[in-house]
């Protein structure tokens, strides 16, 4: 099934691009939702129309993410957890903490766009990536420190 992309979905393409997919994922996930198009001839010369306006949408888009990520990347965050004598936390710190840590200074962001590579289960300093969009990955400082 061919299909025109409305929206930007990862791992298979940005929005106003013509792609192939399975049937079932095309007529059951991506057109219910509104992610995509059937790409037949009135839809594609509908697409030719809307190209400007979907490369002007982006644009405001990327531009919106960079500001957040500018806003973002300075920051550093202290998480406070009970922790062992050597350091070795009593559970971890997740994407879960660290987004509302973030969430308390302010900035609202969605706990799956912390990008951790496992939860952090020992106390010390840490970079941590935020995706705020496809190519706007930040870093932020994550200190954490053992409770008393």
């Amino acid at each position: 099934m061919r299909i025109i992309l409305r929206e930007d979905v990862e791992n298979l393409g940005k929005a106003g691009e013509v792609v192939k997919v399975a049937d079932g994922y095309g007529r059951n996930y991506l057109i219910p939702r509104k992610l995509a198009l059937l790409a037949n001839v009135r839809n594609m010369k509908a697409l030719e129309h809307d190209r400007l306006v979907i490369e002007t949408r982006a644009k405001k888009a990327r531009k919106a993410a960079e500001d957040v990520a500018a806003s973002i990347s300075g920051i550093s965050l202290s998480v406070s957890a009970k922790a062992g004598e050597e350091g070795k936390l009593f559970g971890a710190v997740t994407s879960r903490d660290i987004a509302e840590a973030l969430e308390a200074k302010g900035i609202k962001i969605d706990r799956k766009a912390v990008q951790l590579e496992e939860p952090i289960k020992q106390v010390g300093d840490y970079k941590v990536k935020i995706r705020i969009a496809a190519e706007v990955v930040p870093e932020i400082s994550v200190s954490v420190i053992a409770e008393e």
